[in-house]
């Protein structure tokens, strides 16, 4: 975690536009982060939590499918980030945003969320699937968990990956965090899930449904003796 905040702090500033390197693998980046922003199925006036917000690149996604009605809460462990997000925010006269300084594992997510999301943030958490587990349990009926990330291919594509691993390390992504599956705990918290590989297997998006109102089983009450 203290690595992760000190890779972070430095690159705050200029994180922007060292995110744009990835273009030059061919990395849709911006493609991926709208497709996930898409798969929360907002509507306006929606609540959002987004984990990992960073410097707010996905807060114009998240705004323009909650309009000002919504509420976006962006969570980011750190400071400098937030920093970067909150300048975002005042640039763009949201105020609809609400910023939290905190380690993931340590959030408390508000009951009955509508969706929340994760880009590139949830496989450098050693706790992600505590974090999955108590953000599937905040969501209201049929709200998303929604996760874009990084993952080994399952095919000989895997090969590449140590290479191509020079381009994530400046954002603390080592090959062995391959070992966490952020998106079986998606599997294994919520009733309705599918997954989507990007990029040849080296991205993925997970999207995980809670049950709706009329999924609900409902048991009606005893008549009185």
């Amino acid at each position: 975690t203290d690595e992760v905040r000190d890779i972070y702090r430095k690159r705050a500033k200029r994180y922007d536009f060292t995110a744009n390197l990835y273009y030059l693998i061919g990395f849709r980046e911006w493609a991926y982060r709208r497709r996930a922003a898409a798969a929360l199925a907002l509507r306006p006036g929606a609540t959002v939590v987004e984990i990992g917000c960073g410097t707010g690149l996905n807060f114009p996604l998240l705004q323009k499918a909650v309009g000002p009605t919504g509420r976006i809460i962006g969570v980011d462990l750190t400071d400098a980030m937030l920093q970067q997000a909150r300048q975002r925010v005042i640039e763009q006269g949201w105020t609809n945003v609400e910023l939290a300084l905190s380690d993931a594992a340590l959030f408390v997510f508000p009951d009955g969320v509508d969706g929340i999301l994760s880009t590139f943030a949830l496989t450098l958490a050693p706790e992600y699937d505590q974090v999955i587990q108590r953000g599937s349990e905040a969501l209201a009926a049929g709200g998303r968990w929604v996760i874009l990330d990084f993952k080994l291919p399952d095919t000989w594509l895997a090969k590449l990956a140590p290479p191509l691993a020079f381009l994530t390390a400046p954002f603390g992504v080592r090959l062995e965090m391959a070992s966490r599956h952020p998106w079986e705990s998606i599997a294994r918290y919520l009733p309705r899930f599918w997954l989507t590989e990007l990029y040849g297997g080296f991205a993925y998006i997970a999207v995980g449904e809670q049950e709706t109102e009329e999924h609900v089983v409902r048991v009606p009450d005893l008549p009185h003796r």
